[in-house]
């Protein structure tokens, strides 16, 4: 009876041990063992795995995107005033190669003091550097891309293989009678942007009315000037045509004179020539005998008697008769 109770007891732990050893790694996680409290350097990919029990522990670090959110962190600006950030996130990634070694220098809960109580270390740090409108309204848009460098600067100094990929920040709480009074700024500055804004809207309306008035009268200036450019076409080319009928009656003129001085000249020609063989011919008629016989015909003409006792006394001058 004793031994079937001893082998009972010996299989009974035989599968205490094999059960209480098989474990599992998650997905996006390594597994990491402590064998009697010390860390191995093996580690394990996702799925089922077998360690001894009783001796060695596991735990699954994750080594893909993870965001850790710190909530209501303290911070006290240059001036004196107390705010809070509700909650700050940050989104990180530990590197599959560097786990081993950031576990054992700095444990399982690595982002504890790396991500954590960094963050409250330089919102503090930024806080005490600036006064509350800077932090809550000049610099809050910097914010964040300042703690990711700070953070991102501070995991690589110490190589922890932390990825800083993100950091998002809420607007901090500010007292009471300060977010009073920066809601009434905030109210006056929106009234000045719409007064601005509807400046603009009607100053872009009266821009728009003249640039169209501006389109319109360009438009007929450009029309008239086509109308104008027409009209002194039009004007050139019955200039042109009015040209061209003088400077044909003009060449019609000068045909006519040159047809009429040639005329003329023919004429002139015909006449010079007519008088020429009448000159010749009078030469050959009004020779000297001619001449004495028209006398004595001129001279019988015109000549008057006289018959009676007082015959007037004439002295003719017989040189002058011939």
């Amino acid at each position: 009876m004793s031994k079937v109770l001893v082998f009972l007891g010996v299989v009974v732990l035989g599968v205490a041990i094999i059960t209480g050893g098989i474990h599992q790694v998650q997905e996006g996680h390594v597994g990491l063992y402590w064998v009697g409290g010390a860390l191995s350097e093996s580690t394990s990919d996702p799925g089922i795995h077998w360690m001894m029990p009783l001796i060695t522990t596991f735990e699954n670090v994750q080594v893909t995107l993870q965001t850790d959110t710190v909530t209501d962190i303290p911070c006290g600006t240059s001036g004196g005033s107390m705010i809070y950030f509700d909650k700050i996130e940050v989104v990180n990634r530990l590197d599959r190669r560097t786990a081993y070694k950031t576990v054992k220098l700095y444990g399982v809960n690595y982002d504890r003091t790396w991500i954590f109580d960094r963050i409250h270390h330089e919102i503090n740090q930024f806080c005490s550097s600036h006064t509350l409108q800077e932090v809550y309204i000049d610099e809050f848009e910097n914010l964040d891309e300042a703690l990711a460098t700070a953070l991102q600067s501070s995991c690589d100094k110490f190589e922890t293989g932390v990825s800083i990929l993100a950091v998002r920040i809420t607007k901090p709480r500010i007292p009471e009678a300060v977010r009073k009074n920066y809601e009434s700024i905030e109210t006056s500055k929106t009234e000045y942007l719409v007064r601005e804004q509807q400046e603009n809207v009607v100053r872009k309306e009266e821009s728009i009315a003249k640039m169209q008035a501006i389109i319109e009268a360009e438009k007929e200036a450009e029309v008239a000037m086509i109308q104008a450019q027409k009209e002194l076409t039009v004007s050139i080319i019955n200039l042109e045509m009015e040209i061209a009928e003088k400077e044909a009656e003009k060449k019609k003129r000068e045909i006519d004179d040159h047809i009429d001085l040639h005329h003329k000249r023919i004429q002139g020609d015909m006449q010079s020539y007519s008088i020429q063989k009448q000159a010749e011919s009078n030469k050959h008629l009004y020779s000297e005998g001619f001449l004495r016989y028209s006398l004595y015909q001129a001279f019988a003409a015109n000549t008057t008697l006289f018959f009676g006792d007082s015959l007037p006394q004439y002295f003719i001058d017989k040189n002058a008769l011939f």
